[in-house]
C-alpha cells in the first residue's frame, strides 16, 4: 500500500496562490488530487499519469491549477493560481496502479488531506 503525506495547504485571500506537495512511499502509475467540502462529495481536481505525463483537469480549474511531478514520479505537485473562496476545502492525495481518471473509485490510496481556505 502507497502511504502518501500532502502539505502545503494554508489560508490566503482571493486571487492568491498555493502549491500543494503529495510525497508517495512507492512510485504510483496514476496520481491525483481531489478536493472535499463538508457535505459534499470528494471530487477530483487533477490528475497525472508518471508514464507520459497525460494531465486530466476539472473545469473548474482548468487555466488556473497545474499538477506536476518530481523527476521520481513519488512527489505530485498542485501549483493553485487565482484562487477563489469555491476553492476552499480539504485537498487530498490519491494514488492509482491502473487507468485513472477524475472519479474517487479509481484510486486505492488516499493521503489524509490538506486544508485550503480562501477568503474574499
Amino acid at each position: 500500500q502507497v502511504q502518501l503525506v500532502e502539505s502545503g495547504g494554508g489560508s490566503v485571500q482571493a486571487g492568491g496562490s498555493l502549491k500543494l506537495s503529495c510525497k508517495a512511499s512507492h512510485y504510483a502509475s496514476c496520481m491525483a488530487w481531489f478536493r472535499q467540502v463538508p457535505g459534499k462529495e470528494r471530487e477530483g481536481v487533477a490528475r497525472i499519469y508518471s508514464i507520459g505525463g497525460d494531465k486530466l483537469y476539472d473545469d473548474s480549474v482548468k487555466g488556473r491549477f497545474t499538477i506536476s511531478q518530481d523527476n521520481a514520479k513519488t512527489t505530485a505537485y498542485l501549483q493553485m493560481v487565482e484562487l477563489k473562496p469555491e476553492d476552499t476545502g480539504t485537498y487530498y492525495c490519491a494514488t492509482a496502479d491502473d487507468w485513472c481518471g477524475l472519479g474517487r473509485r479509481d484510486y486505492i490510496n488516499w493521503g489524509q488531506g490538506t486544508t485550503v481556505t480562501i477568503s474574499d
